[in-house]
């Protein structure tokens, strides 16, 4: 019979700095790796920060650090992949520490699990977002609304995603979003034209989210 693999929420009622949610991810990751705890997903909201992937070009923020420091945010290098991030109120970002060994995930696998957790995540608020081959989150019509930058390390996963609610997209003019010059970010409530519950948006993510990862593995 396959394993039935259980998971743990962790979700933080205020906005968490990214310094903090950080190092929150290492011990949990170090923690699943050593068994020591159960795979878990970790929801939050940062205040704004701009994140960095591995090998991300520092050309990809546009502001300087005057103009950073003067509105109080940092840029912080990071182990995932991918180009310079946004991260900030009105977006929910989720870090799954997962065993994906145990699991029998591969990056590219997992990868594709988390995009289809956020498309069933978009569509229950009416909005269609859809992948595009090579460029990993979720795309709409109008934009990206939804970022994905995992990192792995024994086996286990740590960063993960963000999706777009109803952030300030203008702090977007600060970077190049995920290193795309021809795509602008976009948010549910962009594509909605109302602002849909952040409360709401968590709960619906929360279980697509558990329905993908606590179910059987394949």
């Amino acid at each position: 019979m396959a394993a039935v693999h259980p998971l743990s929420l962790v979700r933080p009622h205020a906005p968490l700095p990214y310094a903090e949610a950080l190092a929150l991810q290492q011990d949990l990751a170090a923690r699943r790796a050593s068994g020591s705890c159960a795979d878990t997903l970790v929801l939050l909201q940062h205040p704004p920060v701009i994140t960095l992937g591995r090998n991300a070009d520092p050309a990809g923020v546009l502001a300087t650090g005057d103009q950073l420091a003067a509105v109080g945010v940092s840029v912080v290098r990071v182990e995932r992949g991918g180009q310079a991030t946004y991260h900030g109120p009105g977006q929910w970002v989720g870090y799954p520490i997962l065993n994906l060994r145990e699991r029998g995930l591969g990056v590219r696998r997992y990868v594709t699990a988390l995009e289809e957790v956020l498309e069933r995540t978009c569509a229950h608020f009416g909005v269609t977002a859809r992948r595009q081959p090579g460029r990993p989150g979720l795309f709409t019509s109008f934009g990206k609304i939804a970022a994905i930058g995992v990192a792995v390390r024994h086996g286990v996963s740590f960063h993960g995603f963000a999706l777009n609610v109803c952030p300030d997209l203008s702090h977007y003019r600060w970077i190049v979003p995920c290193g795309l010059t021809d795509v602008p970010p976009t948010s549910l409530e962009r594509e909605q034209g109302e602002t849909p519950p952040m409360a709401e948006v968590a709960d619906v993510l929360i279980r697509e989210f558990r329905i993908a990862f606590s179910a059987p593995a394949r």
